[in-house]
């Protein structure tokens, strides 16, 4: 008898052929039970994928095996193909994939043996076994294809993400050069021209606004960042939503003027009430502006309009802008992500702006969707929030203006000389007497020396660790003391570790001065 492997695919085995093809839901099961029986906890695995591939592989194999007569026949490894590709799907491995073969042909020996009337011919069996080593290479090189392919998708997404990156990194350097661009000038300008007061206040104005966007900047960083660590916590009240969009106008008001557009805001005359952080939504609906701001030609036209829908509050920002290409619009909300703004400008930001807004709305429990008609017809922008019953509401109110002229005892504890200087030197300016220490121990010295008021203290000292210097404080001046953290730490833990070590208040650099004070007013405002 030959045992050539070309003569065996070349003979019919119509009998065996037949009963597998009849039988195959059959041996389908027998095969999952032996599978449970060796490795239970496959078993939802195999129900949940062998039911896929397995009846026609197995229809092909008996077809093959009784219609054969071409030594080329091999119609039963297109299913095989497909059956590796999906066992890869399914988070097999290369060695689960060759048993769970091994398994069938135990399984499918057995089954012939036991409905043949008569013993199983070797033949029979050689050319069952030739038969599945052919679906096993043709598995097998399944499997590894869709590897192959993964691993390509994924080295491409690798790419692609790191190209990104890079492109970003680029743009953040662009994008902090230019506001330090105008500052360099104004102090320029400051050296040459110091005592013209007009010169002086336009100076002003315009590094104060420069201050603002780096801050902007870095703000916008940090929440990606706590979002990406799950570490940002929203202050969550019960809030009219129109407040929020009214500050956010308020916002925007000085870029608008300077482009020229147009905004036509529609409220509606009843509260919108959610539940949400102010600060986050209205830097939601500021970020959604601004974009609206930057892609709109100059002297363009912008629509901000809110309104109840159903159980939801729907917020829309529409303009007449540049628009968005179609193959972007998918892509839009993704972190990087930037919109050429044609004309050879490159104002295109840092691409994080949008992936922030559709975190911070979806923390809010909404939803965020762009529509475009494509390049040069405008965009849409739709924000729902769920809404909520009205309920009673408080809000801090901020100090009275004339609480902000008492000057304090201050000790400011800061080792960057820069920073302290300009820091004593405002506080000075606006009415406090201020000692200024570099480090730690020289701070501790002066406050026993000459117990101050109001003690600022940076975290990161270089020889006594801030929340060290807060404790020894408190414990030597006790409650009196408003102890107040200046740190470039920002993240929910540092305000919690400041505040276990005895301070008051957590401040992260830059320092608002508006807001300094107004913490100063209002912590002597309540005794």
């Amino acid at each position: 008898m030959s045992t050539d492997a070309n003569l065996i695919r070349a003979d019919r085995f119509a009998e065996i052929g037949l009963i597998i093809q009849r039988d195959a839901g059959l041996i389908i099961e027998r095969w999952l039970r032996r599978a449970a029986e060796e490795k239970p906890p496959a078993t939802a695995a195999h129900r949940q994928v062998l039911m896929d591939q397995l009846p026609s592989f197995l229809a092909e194999l008996g077809r093959a095996l009784a219609e054969s007569g071409d030594p080329e026949n091999s119609r039963h490894c297109v299913p095989a193909v497909e059956h590796g590709e999906q066992r890869w799907q399914a988070g097999w491995s290369l060695a689960d994939l060759i048993h769970d073969y091994q398994l069938l042909r135990l399984v499918l020996l057995n089954y012939l043996d036991e409905v043949l009337e008569r013993a199983l011919e070797l033949r029979e069996v050689l050319a069952v076994g030739l038969a599945l080593d052919e679906a096993i290479a043709a598995s097998v090189v399944g499997f590894n294809q869709f590897c192959e392919l993964q691993a390509r998708r994924q080295t491409d997404a690798l790419h692609d993400a790191d190209r990104r990156k890079n492109e970003f990194l680029a743009t953040l350097a662009h994008e902090l050069r230019n506001p330090l661009a105008p500052l360099r000038s104004a102090l320029d300008l400051i050296h040459l021209h110091g005592t013209d007061p007009a010169t002086v206040d336009q100076l002003v104005e315009i590094m104060d606004r420069q201050v603002v966007q780096m801050t902007r900047l870095v703000e916008d960083l940090l929440d990606m960042s706590r979002i990406a660590l799950g570490k940002l916590t929203l202050k969550k009240v019960r809030l009219d939503a129109r407040t929020a969009i009214n500050q956010a106008v308020q916002t925007v008001s000085h870029h608008l003027q300077l482009k020229e557009h147009e905004l036509k805001v529609s409220l509606p005359s009843e509260p919108l009430w959610v539940d949400g952080d102010q600060g986050r939504l209205v830097q939601v609906f500021v970020n959604l502006l601004n974009n609206a701001i930057k892609y709109t030609p100059d002297r363009g036209k912008i629509a901000l309009s809110a309104e109840r829908r159903g159980e939801t509050a729907l917020v829309q920002v529409r303009d007449n802008g540049i628009g968005i290409a179609p193959e972007m619009r998918s892509r839009i909300f993704e972190m990087f992500t930037q919109i050429d703004l044609g004309d050879g400008r490159e104002d295109g930001g840092l691409g994080i702006g949008l992936s922030l807004v559709r975190r911070l709305v979806a923390l809010h429990g909404g939803t965020i969707d762009v529509c475009s008609d494509g390049l040069r017809k405008g965009s849409a922008f739709s924000v729902t929030l769920p809404l909520v019953e009205p309920g009673d509401n408080s809000f801090a109110e901020a100090p009275a203006p004339g609480h902000l002229a008492v000057g304090r005892k201050v000790l400011l504890i800061e080792d960057h000389a820069d920073g302290r200087r300009s820091l004593a030197l405002l506080l000075k300016i606006v009415g406090h007497t201020v000692e200024a220490a570099e480090n730690g121990r020289r701070g501790l010295d002066l406050a026993a020396a000459n117990p101050p008021e109001v003690a600022l203290v940076d975290i990161g000292l270089p020889d006594v660790d801030g929340y060290e210097v807060g404790r020894e404080l408190r414990v030597k001046l006790g409650p009196e003391l408003f102890l107040v953290a200046l740190t470039g730490f920002s993240q929910p833990e540092d305000r919690r570790r400041a505040l276990e070590s005895g301070f008051d208040a957590h401040l992260v650099k830059p320092v608002d001065l508006q807001t300094l004070q107004s913490l100063i007013a209002g912590h002597f405002g309540r005794r």
